[in-house]
């Protein structure tokens, strides 16, 4: 029996509070069961220097877990003097997930920082950051386009990351810390609303696993995606996005 006593292909409770900080253009508090991670998105008004003279805009990403926010303390990287590995992997995929389903041509040159502090983490801190900073973003586009700087929102499309496993032969969606750290099978899944991959990162870490299985896995995350999709939406039920994403 899982915690709490879901079902195999159920997702944890999802939270979405938005405006969570009162300085960002976009902010959201993602709850996913006991995973708890802080989204900013900020505006700068200049992009990266491989982006100078272009008109095009840019979306990037900073990760990080407070000291306490495991079961033991964790070390500021800032002390530590270096960004670990798994930092780098983490704010490279929060990056082109959210810039996949933007329109960057029409941004300008602004940079989108999305920072994702995980504030209590259970599992599923990566997928969590993609979903809640997905959400940051389109409040931030929206101040844009308050102030008059773009006309739409620029967002093509949802998008949202869960992970699934193989935990003692079962298959599961959505791992919690325990399950995870118990996991055969190890994968996170980036979709859209449209059910389009953005990234699969998928490990086994005893026994390799088959083209079935990872066939169930990805059933399983699909589901899981449009969950996630509609806690979205319905977070985001007083912006406007493109007509064609409304439904």
């Amino acid at each position: 029996m899982r915690v709490g006593g879901r079902a195999n292909s159920e997702l944890r409770k999802i939270t979405i509070t938005r405006n969570y900080i009162k300085y960002a253009e976009g902010s959201v508090l993602i709850e996913v069961g006991d995973t708890k991670v802080i989204c900013t998105a900020s505006i700068e008004e200049k992009a990266p220097p491989f982006l100078k003279d272009t008109g095009r805009g840019w979306i990037t990403s900073e990760y990080s877990m407070l000291p306490r926010s495991s079961q033991t303390r964790i070390v500021r990287e800032s002390s530590r003097g270096r960004i670990g590995g798994r930092t780098h992997e983490i704010q490279r995929l929060i990056g082109r997930s959210i810039r996949a389903v933007v329109d960057l041509s029409r941004l300008g040159e602004r940079t989108i920082w999305v920072d994702c502090d995980v504030i209590q983490a259970d599992g599923g801190t990566r997928t969590a950051s993609v979903t809640g900073g997905f959400v940051a973003v389109v409040d931030a586009l929206s101040a844009l386009k308050r102030q008059g700087k773009i006309k739409e929102l620029l967002v093509k499309d949802y998008i949202a990351a869960v992970s699934a496993g193989i935990v003692n032969g079962e298959t599961l969606l959505d791992l919690d810390y325990e399950e995870d750290s118990r996991a055969e099978v190890d994968m996170n899944f980036v979709m859209t609303r449209g059910e389009k991959f953005v990234e699969l990162q998928g490990t086994a870490e005893s026994n390799p696993f088959s083209v079935e299985q990872l066939e169930v896995l990805t059933s399983l995350s699909r589901n899981g995606i449009n969950a996630l999709i509609e806690k979205q939406k319905e977070a985001l039920g007083d912006i406007c996005l493109h007509p064609e994403l409304q439904i």
